[in-house]
């Protein structure tokens, strides 16, 4: 139950008053009456536009779904189709071509480009480990993947394998010759490294003494009479060699080397939305403790580990002494951004004067910016952003209309709280399809702020299918990817990126590699996106972002953007072309058997954590046993995907019930070892159960296909039953 305190007209949860009033604001330059004041005048001013975009978005699927209803949709009547959704607006004429303006923004997202990760900034511990993943042992990635076999005698011992650690140390020697190639040879074999008269000199095996074929490639070390460590610099990015003759791995090395340390995850989303189960003032408390903990520098988590207790904190910066009379100084922790959710919830932490509960981004926004004050006044000693910017993401927005509301939002947040304009960048998560369709009036909408696109998938497939639901039966999941709208849509967030000229001052981003214990597949294919012009795409760990830094050594994003710039943007017609099932193809019972188990057990793996522990993102088991990491985004396609089967007959709502309770005894089997997991079979009378029922059988009427205001209404009855 709430305890509120009236502030104003505003009733706040007596928790959430606290930390606002009593953690945050004391370090601030603003009080506390200023602060909810102003807070009350944009919730009053901007909550009934934020319900008018919700009714507008309502009002254009009414109206797609009857045009659906009355025709048959085929890319021979793209050109009517087309025709039709620039008639109700949702289809927008773009204006003259323009460049965005943001300024102040820090290199790790203009001049770097590299790995991001995205990590639920409700639990501490998983947020400083990403922030702290800005640099990674590649030797610990490498010992611990896929990426060395593991087969025979490369097996993971409980003792140190030698054989593994020797294709280890092959790997990571290899890898520095693509960062900073030698003259003559190779650093394979290499067995000693030393500066002598300001230079590196690199002894080989044969007793050749060799330099870097590119000497401004050594950027920095450490050690007078010895090396402690040298860095390397390519692409922009940095690469550390460290030494040590009486380390226990060093004093095997050759050379002494006891490690390659790379930089990794440039950037860190902390998210409050789709990985994160927030669904009441006390969720919500802990989502901005941990973000203001993060933006003091202070933030630290105390957890036991091999039966020790272990202290984690954020990482200092790293120094190092250079060739010239100055001090390198490389930042010591990814660069963090906040994603807020979208326009869509509310939340009962904050009632209106009405009694309602207030928009969840609104509060958001006030609240994470007044949080992020202490980093851009520089009273944190662990600095985030040296631009004195603050860096939102914002997910989930239907066209330039719902970006313009959430530019005025901010510029109304910057006011309140007494920052400089344009002191809030935006992130524009292009997830939706009318984002997708008029992405450069979106972009427009935000040019002086924005420094951040990035496609999603899964979000992106989910409002595809809710879209179009009365179109036809979409194409079985696993085939979505093959389809002509995707790569079109992949490939319009770069052209339209690149032609309003975010390169150099804005990421393009990609998606998630979302099999964490995949590494070895995921160092072969995710070369892909740094090949497709992103400067940055998402990765499910740190050892992920390890690994995946590999291939912005290998490629030059911004010389590979250059060529990109000469192609012809892809077409509207190919994005707006929906991925319907031939209807000359009749599915097989076991092929139509596996999508519906496939999906249902999807649905119930996820959403058995979500509700009944209250994990919004973690690695879930899917039907082959593979962990994925799961979040609400692959509960969207999924649920949609099975409704949209459902209302065109390729399978009725009792088989899927029935898989539902086939895939509920599986996906018990795979969480047995949990002894905090309650059963959902044989009664299947439990809340997730009921919560996965209803997002696929309800799925037609929820907003966009969203499943949070189901999640959030079970997991709160959930709540109030423990």
């Amino acid at each position: 139950m709430n305890n509120y305190i009236n502030k104003g007209n505003l009733q706040v949860d007596e928790e959430l008053l606290n930390l606002i009033n009593n953690d945050i604001i004391p370090h601030t330059h603003i009080t506390t009456k200023e602060f909810w004041e102003h807070f009350e005048n944009i919730i009053d001013t901007l909550s009934p536009k934020n319900k008018q975009l919700l009714n507008i978005r309502d009002e254009l699927q009414t109206k797609i779904d009857n045009w659906h209803k009355n025709n048959t949709f085929n890319t021979k009547n793209i050109t009517k189709y087309k025709d039709f959704l620039k008639d109700i607006n949702y289809l927008i004429t773009e204006k003259k071509d323009f460049k965005i303006t943001t300024t102040n923004v820090d290199e790790e997202i203009t001049t770097q480009a590299g790995p991001q990760l995205v990590v639920p900034v409700k639990n501490a511990r998983f947020a400083l480990n990403a922030a702290n993943a800005r640099w990674g042992s590649l030797y610990d990635a490498l010992y611990s993947s896929d990426v060395i076999s593991k087969e025979n005698e490369l097996a993971i011992t409980k003792e140190y394998n030698e054989l593994r650690g020797a294709e280890v140390v092959k790997f990571a020697r290899q890898h520095l010759d693509l960062v900073a190639p030698l003259k003559v040879g190779s650093h394979v074999d290499s067995i000693k490294y030393v500066i002598d008269d300001k230079t590196l000199k690199i002894t080989l095996k044969d007793g050749t003494v060799t330099t870097l074929k590119d000497e401004n490639k050594c950027v920095g070390y450490r050690g007078d009479d010895s090396l402690e460590s040298l860095v390397l610099k390519n692409n922009n990015l940095h690469v550390e060699i460290l030494f040590d003759k009486n380390d226990f791995i060093g004093k095997l090395d050759t050379a002494n080397i006891k490690d390659v340390i790379v930089e990794a995850a440039l950037t860190t989303i902390m998210d409050c939305e789709d990985s994160v189960a927030a669904v009441d003032a006390t969720d919500k408390v802990e989502v901005y403790r941990n973000w203001f903990g993060l933006m003091q520098g202070t933030l630290s988590d105390t957890f036991e580990k091999n039966g020790k207790s272990v202290k984690r904190e954020l990482q200092k910066d790293k120094v190092y002494k250079t060739f010239g009379e100055d001090e390198l100084v490389l930042h010591g922790r990814s660069l963090l951004f906040i994603r807020n959710v979208g326009h869509l919830m509310t939340n009962p932490a904050i009632l209106d004067k009405g009694g309602y509960e207030v928009f969840e981004g609104i509060m958001d926004a006030m609240i994470t910016v007044l949080a992020a004050i202490p980093d851009i006044n520089s009273k944190n000693t662990n600095s985030n952003s040296r631009t004195k910017s603050i860096y939102i993401v914002k997910p989930k927005m239907h066209g330039p209309d719902e970006v313009t509301f959430a530019i005025e939002l901010f510029e109304k947040v910057e006011l309140a709280l007494n920052l400089p304009k344009n002191t809030i960048k935006i992130g524009i998560m292009d997830e939706e399809r009318r984002t997708t369709i008029n992405l450069k009036e979106c972009i427009r909408a935000a040019k002086e702020r924005v420094v951040f696109i990035n496609t999603g998938f899964l979000d992106r497939t989910g409002d595809e299918i809710h879209t179009s639901m009365y179109a036809g039966a979409f194409v079985q999941k696993s085939d979505m990817k093959s389809q002509p709208w995707i790569q079109a849509y992949e490939d319009n967030n770069v052209d339209i990126g690149l032609e309003c000229g975010l390169q150099g001052k804005a990421q393009i981003g990609k998606g998630m590699w979302a099999m964490p214990d995949e590494m070895s597949s995921m160092l072969k294919q995710k070369i892909a996106h740094p090949k497709a012009g992103a400067n940055t795409a998402w990765v499910p760990s740190p050892t992920g972002a390890v690994l995946h830094s590999i291939h912005y050594h290998q490629i030059d994003v911004f010389k590979q953007q250059n060529e990109l710039k000469k192609r012809k943007n892809a077409y509207v017609d190919d994005i707006l072309t929906i991925p319907l099932l031939d209807e000359n193809i009749t599915l097989t019972k076991e092929e139509i058997k596996f999508e519906l188990d496939n999906n249902a057990q999807s649905i119930l793996g996820y959403v058995v954590r979500w509700i009944d522990a209250g994990i919004g993102c973690s690695k879930v088991p899917d039907i082959h046993n593979i962990g994925l990491m799961e979040d609400r985004a692959t509960l969207r396609i999924s649920s949609q995907f099975l409704a949209n089967w459902i209302e065109h007959n390729i399978c009725t709502k009792d088989e899927v019930l029935d898989s539902l309770k086939q895939m509920a005894i599986v996906v018990d089997e795979q969480n047995k070892n949990d002894i905090t997991y309650k059963n959902i079979a044989p009664l299947y009378d439990g809340i997730a159960f009921k919560a996965a029922c209803d997002l696929i059988f309800k799925g037609k009427v929820q907003p966009s296909g969203y499943t949070e205001p189901l999640l959030h209404s079970y997991r709160r009855d959930y709540k109030s039953k423990i």
